[in-house]
């Protein structure tokens, strides 16, 4: 029968990274410097996740899906997306503002990239007392507005940028132009794809003295011109019991804060579950044994384990997501 998977995280250096991901999860990457990713479960192609506890140690995420299917993913699941595991979890770590940028839809990937379309949520897990982050326009704009903004160096201006404190959620679906300032480390989940358009990126220069790539022409066809209103995803804070963040045709999200024990069925979803410890530490408990999950990790709950119960040392704070 399998169990609660554990994966090896895979480190990203990047231009706007810095250490918060060592300093608050122990995710030592030595010897890459300015780790602004950690890529927590990943079925991209180069970087996919590896077991680290138990028999299947040192398999692959994907050869585990080639070999137990839905026992894995769930049967709707393994009908939609066959062998590829649909989503990739992220911790980042904004030492610097990120690029202003976009993702397309699954229709504009496929065509253009034969990838899936990019969908995303931030769960802020830490933020200074002055971060903030851009999600959307702050009002309706044209095309032709948008190019004059790019044009001129002035496109932040006419960004939407949202305070941002610990626990907040902003749901960022393809389309929508968003960033991530400085001062935040953010829990992402998005669908697996690595497709992202840079429109605008402060003109930085590397420490070779080399701007980025820019994908003007690329963002234009994928940008959705429209203004929302709300761009904050508000969701409940009981205690030891779910708290329903987002219901999407992407991914499913709970927040669980939990004091005592707390039985999960899962037996109505057809998929697997991923717990990500965002707080404190607690023991899976499952017919065939125990896992325990710590602040910082990941662990993947094969549809097959319909039953669990989480118990916590102390307090945990839980996030659990589901197709």
């Amino acid at each position: 029968m399998l169990y609660p998977l554990k994966f090896k995280s895979i480190g990203k250096e990047r231009i706007w990274g810095g250490e918060k991901l060592k300093t608050l999860f122990n995710k030592d990457f030595s010897p890459l410097q300015d780790v602004g990713e950690s890529w927590e479960l990943s079925d991209v192609e180069g970087d996919v996740s590896v077991v680290t506890n138990g028999f299947l140690r040192e398999n692959t995420l994907r050869e585990l899906i080639e070999v137990y299917m839905g026992d894995l993913v769930g049967d709707h699941v393994y009908e939609a997306f066959g062998n590829t595991f649909p989503l990739l979890i992220k911790f980042l770590d904004a030492n610097d503002d990120l690029s202003i940028q976009v993702h397309p839809d699954n229709d504009l990937a496929l065509k253009r990239h034969y990838s899936y379309g990019k969908t995303e949520i931030w769960y802020v897990l830490d933020a200074e007392p002055d971060a903030k982050l851009i999600s959307g326009f702050a009002k309706p704009i044209s095309k032709e507005e948008y190019l004059k903004h790019l044009e001129n160096n002035t496109l932040s201006e006419v960004m939407k940028w949202h305070n941002v404190s610990k626990g907040d959620v902003f749901y960022i679906p393809a389309g929508k132009v968003h960033a991530i300032g400085k001062g935040n480390v953010i829990l992402e989940i998005q669908q697996t794809s690595d497709v992202t358009y840079r429109i605008y990126d402060y003109n930085r220069t590397d420490s070779k003295g080399n701007t980025r790539e820019l994908h003007t022409e690329l963002a234009l066809d994928a940008i959705n011109f429209d203004f929302s209103e709300n761009d904050k995803t508000l969701y409940g804070s009981k205690k030891n019991a779910e708290n329903e963040i987002i219901r999407t045709p992407f991914f499913n999200i709970n927040q669980l804060k939990i004091d005592r024990p707390l039985a999960r069925d899962y037996y109505e979803l057809d998929s697997f579950v991923i717990l990500i410890c965002t707080n404190g530490s607690a023991k899976i408990h499952c017919p065939d044994g125990e896992e325990t999950i710590t602040k910082g990790e990941t662990v993947l709950i094969p549809a097959e384990l319909t039953d669990i119960e989480l118990v916590p040392d102390g307090t945990a704070e839980v996030i659990e997501v589901f197709v």
